[in-house]
């Protein structure tokens, strides 16, 4: 209500929460939609995955030397959200449970909850690195547990799955009979992987789910494009193609022109790709130089994505942190509580903000939250 409060009085807020990459004046191509206008879209041509030239698309532009993915094996949908719909309809009954990692990004749990499924939080731990608390995913999982949610770089932490947290996580999968979801929307934005960081695009031991969409890949949320990319044994796989395939065909729910347009926006997102990773780059060089003068606070060092997290002094708390913020400074950040950090006091900011704009906002972060 604050916030809403200062908008309807006209104060001019510098938002580092935004994470719409259409309203932070990059720069698109110009031509980049004309491919919505190709005639082809005019013919409906309904098919539960998609139409195969959107797919082989997808496949071309996912496809690592180490991980090929096959175009029958992409399955598209309306978004990431919608993907996850799908799989829990797929994966669970109502009552079932997925693991979820925390910190995260709260949609979870309404995602979660609209198809009836619950979501069992395990840990992420930061001990320099971040990994995955594996005595927490072993309590966490319990007789009604179908899935193991992977999000790969971390929304907001930015922390990337490990080496051998990955084969910790296949090994427990194959014990336990869990398929694995991993969300790797941001995986086209690195910041300062790990040598030891890895995906699980094409993991052929157990039954998974990777996930990402035009939306992060683009930089084009408007155009609702998603995708699964399945992988595993072949018989399981074939077995859960066949189940995807009646609820997918039952929604049908991806527009034609966007899937018809689809390589031609694959191709083309590549300038504005290139202007994200500059931007985001840019400000969190501009926020470690800001942050070097006020050593109460600790950036901690993202991997990829668009978000950075501040550690900052317990004494003021979250909250009243975030509140004097937006009323004194005119700052727009989030708590560390809404992505359920289990310790500490932190504050999330989006680094694709205009640079000029994330300088000044970021510097009256830190001199409120950690003075010299």
């Amino acid at each position: 209500m604050a916030l809403a409060g200062l908008r309807a009085q006209g104060v001019r807020l510098a938002d580092l929460t935004v994470t719409n990459p259409t309203r932070v004046g990059l720069g698109y191509s110009t031509d980049l939609l004309s491919g919505l206008a190709d005639r082809r879209a005019l013919s409906y041509d309904p098919e539960p995955f998609g139409l195969m030239s959107a797919r082989e698309a997808v496949a071309a532009s996912t496809s690592r030397p180490d991980a090929h993915v096959i175009p029958d094996r992409v399955v598209l949908t309306a978004s990431t959200s919608e993907a996850y719909g799908l799989l829990f309809k797929l994966l669970c009954d109502p009552g079932d449970a997925v693991l979820v990692p925390q910190p995260s990004y709260p949609l979870f749990d309404l995602l979660t909850g609209l198809d009836s499924v619950v979501s069992s939080p395990y840990r992420l731990d930061d001990h320099g690195v971040w990994s995955i608390d594996r005595e927490s995913v072993r309590a966490a999982c319990g007789p009604r547990t179908r899935a193991v949610l992977v999000v790969s770089p971390n929304n907001p932490t930015g922390s990337m799955l490990r080496g051998d947290d990955r084969e910790w996580l296949v090994t427990f999968a194959q014990e336990h009979a869990l398929a694995i979801i991993s969300d790797e929307v941001f995986s086209d934005y690195p910041i300062a992987p790990g040598r030891d960081a890895v995906s699980l695009l094409g993991e052929p031991r157990v039954l998974t789910f990777t996930l990402g969409g035009l939306s992060k890949s683009a930089a084009l949320p408007q155009l609702k494009l998603g995708w699964i990319v399945v992988s595993g044994p072949d018989t399981v796989v074939a077995d859960a193609l066949e189940r995807l395939e009646i609820i997918c065909d039952t929604y049908l729910s991806v527009s034609t022109p966007v899937q018809v347009a689809a390589s031609r926006l694959i191709a083309g997102s590549m300038v504005v790709r290139d202007a994200i990773r500059a931007r985001v780059r840019q400000n969190y060089r501009e926020l470690q130089r800001i942050a070097a003068a006020h050593p109460s606070v600790t950036v901690v060092p993202p991997e990829g994505g668009w978000s950075v997290v501040v550690r900052v002094p317990e004494t003021i708390g979250e909250e009243a942190l975030v509140m004097r913020l937006l009323n004194d400074a005119h700052v727009v950040v989030h708590p560390g509580y809404f992505f359920d950090f289990p310790r500490g006091a932190h504050v999330v900011m989006s680094l694709l903000p205009e640079p000029d704009l994330f300088a000044g906002a970021a510097a009256r972060v830190l001199a409120m939250a950690g003075p010299q």
